[in-house]
C-alpha cells in the first residue's frame, strides 16, 4: 500500500501582540498498526506517526507523543500567544524514520 501523507495547517496570517490564536493541524495518514493483512494475506507493515512538534522561529512551542491507538488522519489543535512575527514549522515524525513538514508564517503587528 502506497501512502501519501499530506499535512494541513490552519492559523491566522496576522495577529495582534499578545493575542491568543488557535492553530489546527491535520495530516492524511493511514496509521497502520502492523496487525492487518492485505488481500494476499501478507501483513501490512507498521507505519504510525509517533510524534508531532510545532516550533516558532526554531523554538519548540508544542510537542505531543502519539501512540498506536491514534486514529488515521490525526488532528491536533493548540493555542499560541502571539508575540512576534515569524515562521511556524510543524513536523510529524513517523516510526519508519519519515518526517512530514509544513511551514506557515505569522505576522504580528
Amino acid at each position: 500500500m502506497a501512502t501519501t501523507s499530506t499535512p494541513r495547517v490552519r492559523l491566522p496570517a496576522q495577529a495582534k501582540p499578545g493575542e491568543l490564536i488557535e492553530i489546527k493541524t491535520l495530516i492524511s495518514h493511514e496509521m497502520e498498526s502492523g496487525q492487518r493483512k492485505d488481500n494476499a494475506g501478507k501483513v501490512v507493515p507498521r507505519k504510525i506517526i509517533k510524534q508531532f512538534v510545532a516550533a516558532f522561529n526554531g523554538k519548540t512551542v508544542f510537542e505531543a507523543d502519539w501512540n498506536p491507538a491514534i486514529s488515521a488522519n490525526p488532528y491536533q489543535s493548540f493555542f499560541y500567544k502571539a508575540a512576534e512575527t515569524g515562521e511556524f514549522t510543524f513536523t510529524w515524525k513517523d516510526d519508519d524514520g519519515s518526517d512530514y513538514v509544513a511551514k506557515n508564517k505569522l505576522t504580528v503587528g
